[in-house]
């Protein structure tokens, strides 16, 4: 990415000096000889970074930096000051300027200062970038609450399309925390009954004794407190979807009448003798292993079999961490709104301890995270400190200590021994992460005798 930055100043030999040494870091440069003359360049080109001189005539680089802030804040200012007018410039930084250089420009000074700078810069413009590719995604998506880009979630996505106008019962597996029930809405959401009733229900929620009246209704004075006939889930979701959380943590009863549901498409009330049609497509989710539960003997193997005419498998966020960008992109977004903040980026470091993390509680956990660094974020940009401990210093396990003056070749061994831990041993992924051919790999590997 390259950048463009606008350096101002009245003086021709002072812009075009540090043009001369910014152009030879990379970046490019367009040039201005007061504020009046940078306005009109600002508004015509793409600009990044602003390097102002503070006293010019016509338009001063106060005024400037008033302009710019109130139309594009997120473009930094780099005020240029004699040493005679230091305090107008620390002012200015209170007015917004991101920094300040004294004249004579100490060239490695700004430099520093100006990559210091465009980092922040960057970030906001990946992050936009981010944004452009959600907005995109959900635009195109039937089902845009699902949201990834990985190979795992395009293939489920393909499935859902797949089955979804068929009649056949879905079982959706995963663990707790990973969408199962994103993907239930998708599945109904595409079929012909998205019209009908979508009914949920969270079995792990009912105690036994009330989960088949939830689910099969009750007849008046059935049991203690039945002061009057109720239709259950199935009933209510007739020519419609049911979705059926945690399936695993129903009761044996339970387990009978939804399989005779599956079988007969027919049940009675609790309580009662008349024995009610109904049109379901039950979509059933779990985080159990269900073939385990059948070797355990709590749950019937006929309705495993019957429940699981497709299985959708969602992987664990650890998975498939390609999804993470797109998914904080779409939280910040939310969260951003919800909580009247302008967030514009995620800091590369806090980005890193995301990646790092095994989120063990999920997108679940992913999307608290957010909300919390959105609520915390002391400026724009979302940085380390603005994640919950947990996450931010278990990071901190993926750095190694380099001390100063350290030889090289241990520096090195450190490097390649640490990396091969942290990736199981995988010596290709090793190679690919450290920017370094298999071939060198192996032969590092040998030179320094690395197990």
């Amino acid at each position: 990415m390259k950048f463009n930055v606008l350096i101002v100043d009245d003086e021709k030999n002072i812009r075009e000096g540090l043009a001369k040494a910014l152009e030879m870091d990379g970046y490019g440069t367009l040039l201005a000889k007061d504020g009046t003359d940078a306005l009109s360049v600002f508004e015509n080109n793409e600009i990044d970074l602003v390097i102002s001189d503070l006293k010019m005539p016509n338009m001063s680089g106060e005024d400037l930096l008033k302009k710019i802030s109130s139309s594009t804040p997120s473009i930094p200012v780099i005020i240029l000051t004699g040493h005679g007018t230091i305090e107008a410039a620390v002012q200015a930084m209170h007015n917004g300027a991101y920094d300040f250089l004294t004249k004579p420009v100490n060239l490695d000074r700004l430099s520093l200062l100006v990559k210091r700078a465009l980092s922040s810069r960057e970030l906001i413009l990946q992050y936009r970038v981010l944004q452009e590719e959600l907005n995109k995604s959900l635009g195109k998506q039937k089902y845009a609450k699902i949201i990834g880009k990985s190979n795992a979630m395009k293939k489920i996505l393909e499935v859902v399309e797949q089955v979804a106008s068929s009649r056949a019962s879905i079982l959706i597996t995963g663990e707790s925390g990973v969408g199962k029930e994103l993907v239930a809405d998708a599945i109904h959401n595409l079929s012909n009954r998205r019209d009908n009733p979508f009914i949920k229900v969270h079995c792990a929620a009912l105690t036994e004794s009330l989960l088949e009246s939830e689910l099969f209704g009750h007849e008046k004075g059935s049991f203690t407190g039945a002061v009057a006939r109720k239709r259950g889930r199935f009933e209510l979701a007739h020519n419609g979807s049911i979705f059926l959380d945690e399936i695993g943590d129903i009761n044996s009863a339970g387990q009978v009448k939804i399989l005779r549901v599956l079988q007969e498409k027919t049940f009675e009330r609790v309580g009662g003798e008349e024995t009610i049609e109904v049109d379901v497509r039950i979509i059933a989710a779990t985080n159990r292993d269900l073939k385990e539960e059948i070797a355990q003997g709590r749950f019937r193997e006929d309705l495993y079999y019957r429940l699981n005419v497709v299985t959708i498998l969602v992987p664990p966020l650890r998975e498939r961490k390609e999804d993470i960008p797109i998914l904080t992109a779409a939280f910040l977004k939310e969260f951003s709104a919800e909580n009247n903040r302008v967030i514009e980026g995620i800091d590369s470091k806090a980005i890193n301890a995301l990646y790092s993390y095994s989120w063990p509680g999920n997108i679940r956990e992913l999307r608290n995270c957010i909300e919390s660094a959105v609520v915390l974020a002391k400026g724009n940009i979302i940085e380390p400190d603005d994640l919950p401990p947990a996450i931010y210093s278990a990071n901190e396990k993926n750095y190694i200590k380099i001390n100063v003056g350290m030889d090289m070749a241990m520096a090195e061994k450190q490097i390649i021994q640490a990396t091969l831990h942290s990736l199981g041993g995988n010596k290709s992924k090793t190679a690919e992460m450290l920017g370094i051919g298999r071939k060198t790999l192996h032969r590092k590997i040998e030179e320094y005798g690395i197990e």
